[in-house]
């Protein structure tokens, strides 16, 4: 294997499975895990799939989901008021604000919300991170065009300041966000890595990420997409955004860390892979891509979410177990072992737990693909078994971010 080769959803799986046989033979320092609590944690998430979707009609986990917080079709609405007068130009638009939420999207932290003007709604967390950047998006905070606000353009994504990224999300000295800065250069290096990439991002409009639609669109056969194509193509074509990081041989390797137990006999020793805002977003461009006519398939190719959802109920659920009880109270730094493990494990386990879950329903992964138990789900039971264990809701592991991993 190569350092190039670490870019996929098949070398996530390969390192997190490994991670996990390392784990269960007791060679992981911060780790065990116990399979003996598996049946239970599967049976509390599919108790949270009946709540939420007594016909078990789970949608995909994607940020659209949370556009639709409060039950309103926001991005229905902007369709109605927009009248794209082609599919392929509403799927730029909807490329632009997914690729932009969903970078924004790492997490704001506990003491943050936003107030939607609309609605006079409060929303926190991933909705309010939703909410408010897609009201960013409407107000034409990204747009070159006046004509058109509902768009991103990479001029102006580079020129965005953070003061003008904190007054859209409502900071303020009660209002803290964690990481804004982070974003802020996040979206900065987006406007910049669009621009320089017309070949990938501006085949039919002036450059904006939504450009991406087209290079994708060109990449079907016969109008069917694999979905791992689809984060082959955000980790190539993104690749550059994320700040200083690990590169192997002139690879920029994005969300991948080292940890030295993961021992291989090629370049790639002890490194990692977990790209989880690239898949978040890989997920979140299905539903668009399929609005315009392309069927994606292999969802399952993609891997479960190494974020503090998913990570967090296994860890409530008994199936993670820190060898130290008294590290989950000391903020940890995303790099740290502890943390690497904790995020392998995590996407090792929600294969199986997912396969556990298929069992007891009687779906297979064809029916109930991982898609849909992340979002039906473990990522609703992290959440809801946070608020059972913790005021607040927050995490059971504290860790330092930058507003770009979680």
């Amino acid at each position: 294997m190569t350092p190039a080769d670490l870019l996929s959803a098949a070398a996530v799986r390969d390192r997190a499975h490994a991670m996990l046989a390392l784990a269960l033979d007791g060679r992981l320092d911060h780790f065990d895990v116990d399979l003996a609590r598996l049946d239970a944690a599967a049976d509390y998430v599919i108790a949270v799939i009946r709540d939420n979707y007594p016909d078990l009609d789970v949608p995909f986990h994607a940020r659209w989901r949370h556009f639709e917080a409060g039950g309103i079709d926001r991005w229905g609405l902007i369709c109605m008021a927009r009248e794209f007068e082609t599919m392929e130009e509403g799927a730029r638009a909807a490329f632009d604000l997914a690729i932009l939420s969903v970078l924004l999207d790492a997490g704001a932290g506990a003491d943050w919300s936003y107030v939607e003007a609309a609605t006079g709604e409060t929303f926190a967390r991933s909705e309010g991170l939703a909410v408010a950047s897609l009201a960013m998006f409407v107000s034409g905070m990204f747009s070159n065009v006046p004509a058109d606000p509902f768009r991103a353009d990479a001029a102006a994504l580079a020129a965005l300041g953070a003061d003008e990224i904190a007054e859209g999300f409502q900071v303020g000295p009660g209002n803290p966000m964690v990481g804004l800065e982070g974003r802020a250069g996040l979206v900065n290096r987006l406007g910049r890595v669009v621009a320089a990439n017309p070949e990938v991002f501006a085949l039919a409009d002036d450059p904006r990420p939504g450009g991406l639609f087209d290079h994708l669109k060109d990449k079907a056969t016969d109008g069917v997409l694999p979905a791992p194509e689809i984060l082959k193509a955000v980790l190539a074509a993104l690749g550059p955004i994320w700040p200083g990081r690990i590169i192997e041989d002139g690879v920029d390797l994005g969300d991948c860390w080292r940890h030295p137990a993961l021992v291989t006999e090629d370049a790639t020793t002890g490194l990692v892979p977990i790209h989880k805002l690239s898949q978040w977003l890989s997920y979140s461009l299905i539903e668009p891509l399929e609005w315009a006519g392309i069927t994606v398939t292999d969802v399952d190719g993609l891997t479960g979410l190494a974020e503090y959802r998913n990570g967090g109920f296994l860890v409530d659920a008994g199936v993670l177990v820190l060898k130290d009880p008294a590290e989950a109270d000391t903020p940890q730094e995303v790099s740290s072992k502890l943390v690497v493990e904790w995020r392998a494990l995590t996407v090792a386990l929600l294969d199986r737990i997912a396969d556990a879950i298929r069992v007891k329903l009687g779906e297979t992964a064809e029916t109930l693909p991982l898609a849909r138990v992340l979002e039906g789900g473990t990522w609703a039971a992290g959440r809801k078994i946070a608020k059972e264990k913790r005021a607040g809701g927050g995490p059971p592991i504290s860790v330092i971010s930058d507003g770009t991993v979680f």
